[in-house]
């Protein structure tokens, strides 16, 4: 190599810039973290999901324990207890945003409980893989029975399993409607 071949070389220097990814933050850990703080304070975490990107962001979806809903004072009080213990922790190296919200009317369904609690509303279910050639349902819950969730479609009952549901939420209903009202209204009294 000759002299002139080295110095167009190294012309400029080759650095890499390494970002963490949404892979390796552990959001099931950030749950443990935070959860029995909340608990005590009378919410219960529904989910955790950290999205990485340009805009890093944590979203944390939260409940009253007394089923009432969530107010923005609720939101900014589980907001600013999650900031102070991840300031702490510091489970997350790079910047990014918390986003605190509530599960809504229309809710989706995580946990074994979601799916007792809400037997009797319509919702729309969709499986990991296919169930008789089906993935995607919409019906009445009926509850759980073992490891299965009870789904009356109309003409037929499906028993899906709780393990294979990749997705679960109610659907925006006049009855769900009218019982969110009622169970509000029945606890400002």
């Amino acid at each position: 190599m000759l002299a002139g071949e080295i110095e167009r070389w190294a012309v400029r220097p080759t650095f890499y810039f390494w970002r963490r990814s949404p892979a390796l933050i552990d959001a099931k850990g950030i749950e443990t973290l935070i959860a029995p703080s909340l608990a005590a304070m009378g919410y219960r975490v529904v989910r955790t999901v950290f999205i990485g990107g340009r805009r890093a962001t944590l979203q944390v979806m939260t409940e009253r324990v007394d089923e009432t809903a969530m107010s923005v004072d609720d939101c900014s009080l589980v907001s600013q207890t999650i900031s102070a213990l991840l300031d702490v922790a510091d489970p997350i190296a790079d910047s990014y945003v918390l986003e605190v919200s509530s599960p809504g009317i229309d809710r989706p369904l995580f946990q074994r409980e979601d799916y007792e609690r809400f037997a009797g509303f319509e919702a729309k279910l969709e499986l990991q893989q296919p169930l008789d050639g089906r993935r995607r349902f919409r019906g009445r819950l009926l509850g759980v029975d073992g490891d299965a969730v009870n789904v009356n479609l109309g003409a037929e009952t499906v028993r899906l399993p709780l393990a294979g549901i990749a997705r679960a939420k109610l659907v925006l209903t006049d009855e769900l409607i009218k019982a969110t009202r009622l169970k509000t209204r029945s606890q400002a009294i």
